[in-house]
């Protein structure tokens, strides 16, 4: 017993070991959304036509390269149709396109609400990444189902092939533009510098030829470009009887997480500098 007259210690109530602690999971999910919902009402939906310029912009280029070339040649370098070759090269090169730019510009674009505490740059990363992924997605699925639908070509899909071609097309795209995000910020003329060197991807992305139709010299410095891979096995799951010996999914995922891991750990290293440079 205690003393008369001594105090008596009140010990602390201890927590529960399987009580939940707060965390971000779900406050990273609601800003993601909004953040996404908020891209949305500014690209699509102050324009006219809204969504569909997602898939009408694809669907013209496609349309026009293929009566184009149509005109000069009597057959494209795989089966009998151009709409199904050219889209199955520019497609993925579309999908890349569109988040590598949209990914390198996730600061600048959200920049006024970056400087609320709830509002990471991880999160607006992450949600230009997903917005243009699914939007791109969609927009390959609702393409691709319209030329085999309209065409004579019959084929045999393999959607496994498909997927992993657009998913590494995702995936680069996301690598090179969170390295381009911390470049671009920090470097005033990089976005430019980038823009000059990168305009000649699509004419060597293989979009209008195959690995195969090229001459030997060029094929030893097309096989370093990862687009070429990408294209090479996006072909592949249209076309049962071409098989792209050259394509090599690692040499892509290095040229994928290379420039991710380094961006990332820039970013999160300095993207505090970033956001206060005017």
């Amino acid at each position: 017993m205690a003393e008369a007259g001594t105090p008596q210690r009140t010990e602390a109530p201890l927590l529960p070991m399987d009580r939940p602690r707060p965390g971000r999971s779900w406050a990273t999910f609601r800003t993601v959304s909004a953040l996404m919902l908020r891209e949305m009402s500014t690209r699509y939906g102050r324009s006219p036509g809204g969504y569909s310029w997602a898939v009408l912009e694809p669907v013209g280029a496609i349309i026009v390269m293929a009566v184009g070339f149509g005109l000069m040649f009597s057959s494209p370098p795989l089966g009998s149709d151009f709409l199904l070759f050219y889209a199955t090269g520019y497609l993925p090169f579309s999908l890349y396109q569109s988040i590598a730019n949209t990914t390198a510009r996730s600061l600048s674009f959200s920049k006024p609400l970056l400087m609320y505490p709830a509002v990471t740059w991880m999160d607006a990363l992450l949600a230009r990444f997903l917005l243009n992924t699914l939007t791109g997605f969609l927009v390959t699925i609702i393409i691709f189902w319209g030329i085999l639908a309209v065409s004579q070509t019959t084929t045999i899909l393999d959607l496994p092939t498909i997927a992993l071609a657009m998913g590494l097309s995702a995936l680069l795209g996301l690598g090179l533009g969170t390295m381009n995000c911390y470049l671009g910020t920090r470097i005033e003329v990089w976005d430019i510098a980038w823009s000059i060197l990168s305009r000649p991807l699509f004419i060597v992305s293989g979009v209008f030829f195959i690995y195969e139709g090229v001459p030997a010299a060029a094929q030893k410095v097309l096989y370093y470009l990862p687009w070429m891979h990408i294209t090479g096995l996006a072909r592949a799951g249209f076309y049962p009887t071409y098989r792209p010996e050259y394509v090599s999914v690692l040499y892509v995922l290095l040229w994928c997480m290379l420039p991710l891991c380094f961006g990332l750990m820039l970013l999160r290293r300095y993207h505090k500098d970033l956001l206060n440079r005017n």
